[in-house]
């Protein structure tokens, strides 16, 4: 039996650290503690004149968990099913997690495209006086002269 199709060798992860994590940046692997949880208040969004939405949107549940490891902590926007993972005192995987920019400041995130896999008790302390989430960045266009 003969098969046409090519197999493509899966890349080993590369975690990162959390001090590492740079805005605009996406694809990172990280193993982090979460130390705090706290829900966001659902907001409910309009439909959009002229969408085909029959049925009523089901409001997110949204938490934004302080999470981090021995280099540093940053905010983490937990959605709908994440947060039931995402409980204070867990260690948690984040593959594939982005940086997203909310009021000039990063918070990580996992889209569809990335999951959270909760693991064993980390051995290290969260370094919560390096919190990248208070950092404030501005963005400057850059002209071609």
């Amino acid at each position: 039996m003969a098969t046409t199709g090519t197999v493509t060798a899966k890349r080993k992860p590369v975690f990162v650290k959390v001090e590492q994590l740079k805005p605009g940046t996406t694809g990172h692997t990280l193993t982090v503690k979460v130390v705090d949880s706290n829900p966001v208040a659902p907001t409910t969004r309009k439909a959009r004149p002229g969408s085909s939405m029959s049925r009523p949107s089901q409001p997110s549940r949204i938490a934004e968990c302080l999470i981090g490891d021995e280099t540093g902590c940053i905010l983490f926007t937990a959605r709908n099913e994440q947060v039931d993972i995402m409980k204070p005192g867990e260690t948690v995987i984040l593959r594939n997690s982005r940086i997203d920019m909310f009021k000039g400041t990063m918070r990580l995130g996992v889209d569809k495209w990335g999951r959270i896999e909760a693991t064993e008790p980390a051995s290290f302390t969260v370094k919560e006086d390096n919190n990248l989430s208070l950092v404030e960045y501005e963005l400057i266009n850059v002209n071609d002269q």
